[in-house]
């Protein structure tokens, strides 16, 4: 057992070391002859295209959809899959922290023993996702073969600024899904963490053009450098009205959150003006559960609870949008803070996804929104996994002509205790 555990890391060892200086296009090579070293056969990269509708190969063979095959369960479970009859191959969930990648094939050579064998296929997946999520930030290919057509200036514009769409901890899961894929418009999402703070943001600048998607970006940006520099907690003082009581006072909070909203209405207002947006700025406590947000112009975020929806929970009086030069010089957007329960999840979404109109004329709706997430959630799937099905059906429901883009974050809080 020893001298097969010192042959895996040998193994992995000679694959780091090469993977330094390979070139584009050679990842999956690397991984395929790393799993003959393995004694695995048949090693196959399969990796998620863009709207996880199927996954596309890396190492040849054709494409397989991710709702009809093993290989997809694998990606929409996370769990390994088992090939039945004569084939011992396994299918390996592909996973960068929780952001699902792809699966990896990988089938015991010869005469090698299944478990052992599974057990290597599970070394070598990580290994390529490591791979495959350095390489993809300068390797064209990698990026080239999730799209099954080109992408739109502002949406490879957009896509650029935009983070993993799934991070997490053992306190908190944030996902987040963004639908056209290929042809966004002024939409965009972030999320990340700060010590036991998450930051999250959903934006909508007005439009679907180029100038949209700079709007978008710069937002970001903007919204980006006040958390960073520590601009965003000095800029911006609680208002009054502007704490729910019954959720206690966090000023620092939000003093952050104004101080985000100030600098993304001073970067806007100087270099695209005229360009609307709005959006929610949210922090969430994964500690002790508070949650502190603003909502400039936007739908109001919603609190699932218990399997249901919580009437206007998040809801509070109306803000204007930023970009119109409404704050600075001492006015700023008002910010609420709020204790979440163990369990909850909040969803924060833009208005293409409850106006989406079939063909008929019948809006997606809010009703239509949560029941698809709580049905999902409640049969055990990972918020992932239920964002995935929920844009499928919006899609469906559209007839897969969105006039509009459509966003949805959300961020599911489950602390160990």
């Amino acid at each position: 057992m020893e001298g097969g555990q010192a042959e895996v890391d040998g193994a992995l060892a000679r694959a780091l070391r090469r993977s330094h200086d390979i070139g584009p296009g050679e990842v999956a090579g690397l991984i395929v002859e790393t799993g003959r070293e393995l004694g695995l056969s048949g090693v196959r990269i399969m990796l998620a295209d863009v709207q996880q509708r199927r996954l596309v190969p890396l190492t040849g063979g054709a494409a397989l959809d991710i709702d009809g095959s093993l290989a997809g369960l694998a990606y929409r479970t996370k769990r390994v899959q088992r090939e039945s009859g004569g084939d011992r191959g396994r299918w390996i969930p592909m996973v960068d922290g929780i952001e699902r990648l792809g699966v990896l094939y990988a089938a015991p050579d010869g005469t090698g023993d299944p478990g052992e064998a599974e057990e290597r296929g599970e070394a070598l997946a990580t290994l390529g996702t490591l791979l495959v999520v350095s390489k993809s930030t300068h390797d064209d290919g990698l990026v080239t073969a999730v799209r099954s057509r080109p992408m739109s200036h502002q949406a490879e514009l957009v896509w650029a600024f935009l983070p993993p769409r799934t991070i997490g901890s053992r306190r908190v899961t944030s996902s987040a899904v963004l639908e056209p894929a290929y042809d966004i418009g002024g939409d965009a999402f972030d999320h990340s963490f700060d010590g036991d703070v998450l930051q999250l943001a959903v934006l909508d600048a007005m439009g679907h053009d180029l100038a949209s998607g700079g709007a978008s970006a710069i937002a970001l940006a903007a919204c980006r450098a006040a958390r960073r520099d520590g601009s965003g907690a000095a800029g911006g003082t609680a208002v009054s009205g502007g704490t729910d009581v019954s959720g206690g006072t966090d000023v620092s909070a939000v003093a952050a959150l104004a101080g985000m909203a100030l600098s993304i209405e001073e970067a806007l207002t100087r270099w695209i003006p005229d360009r609307l947006l709005t959006g929610v700025l949210a922090r969430l406590d994964t500690v002790t559960g508070q949650l502190a947000w603003l909502n400039c112009g936007h739908p109001p975020p919603l609190l699932i609870r218990d399997g249901r929806i919580v009437p206007r929970a998040l809801e509070r009086a109306a803000q204007l949008p930023l970009g119109l030069g409404a704050y600075g010089q001492g006015r700023e957007p008002a910010a609420y803070t709020v204790r979440l329960q163990p369990g909850d999840r909040v969803l924060v979404h833009t208005d293409g996804v409850t106006e989406a109109r079939s063909p008929d004329g019948e809006t997606f709706g809010e009703q239509q929104l949560t029941d698809i997430v709580v049905r999902s959630m409640a049969a055990g799937e990972a918020a992932p996994e239920a964002l995935r099905r929920l844009v499928l059906s919006l899609l469906d429901h559209q007839a897969h002509e969105l006039r509009d883009d459509a966003t949805i974050l959300l961020t599911d809080w489950h602390p160990p205790h």
